[in-house]
């Protein structure tokens, strides 16, 4: 007589390494096993299709499309797929876009070892699984005013060294409206400064560079 089924797992990262040790970690176990892997986004959609696994763990930073993206491309055509965020990151804003992409769990790679495993079982028996230090950040931002595309596009151009005129004729608006996007997202940011508004904007995963 067969056991039980085993939980069917993909998982997605750039970085060959990363996948070979988890995926040491999942042969360990007698009710899990791996069944596909990719390098980006658009791989992963790929190997969904083919594959359908029944848990996925998916990067966020990759080349050609990144993790965020390929979550919300999957659940389109996939409502139930359960995907489970790989990332270094901390920041609330990052977490908050993938959660509403379709993430249904949030695993930080510092925490792999210990969590990877037990997550993956709460995430496939209908569970979430978001960690409390950035549940509380989630809850800490929630009233925040959200910044604008347009002004995350602004102060993108900033964190790589743009001027205000410079960011104006990139976007092709005035030197002065620059400057009141800067000062809205400031406020929002409760930021000091331009560096201080960069560094915030990183360490909450509003800005990738």
């Amino acid at each position: 007589m067969n056991g039980p089924a085993r939980i069917r797992v993909m998982v997605v990262d750039d970085h060959p390494l990363l996948r070979e040790g988890i995926a040491a970690v999942l042969a360990r176990q007698t009710d899990i096993e791996l069944v596909a892997e990719a390098a980006d986004g658009l791989e992963a959609i790929e190997q969904f299709r083919q594959h359908r696994p029944d848990v996925t763990l998916m990067d966020l930073q990759m080349p050609r499309m990144n993790g965020i993206d390929a979550i919300a491309a999957i659940r389109r055509d996939h409502p139930a797929a359960r995907m489970v965020v790989l990332t270094t990151y901390k920041g609330d804003a990052q977490a908050l876009r993938a959660i509403k992409a379709g993430a249904t769990g949030y695993l930080l790679k510092s925490t792999l070892r210990k969590e990877m495993v037990e997550t993956i079982r709460s995430v496939h028996a209908g569970r979430r699984h978001v960690p409390a230090e950035i549940a509380c950040e989630i809850a800490e931002h929630v009233a925040d005013d959200a910044l604008s595309l347009r002004e995350i596009d602004v102060l993108g151009r900033v964190a790589v060294g743009n001027t205000n005129r410079e960011v104006a004729r990139q976007l092709g608006i005035s030197e002065e409206t620059v400057k009141a996007h800067l000062k809205n997202l400031f406020a929002k940011l409760s930021a000091k400064d331009r560096t201080h508004a960069v560094m915030l904007a990183l360490k909450r995963g509003i800005l990738q560079i």
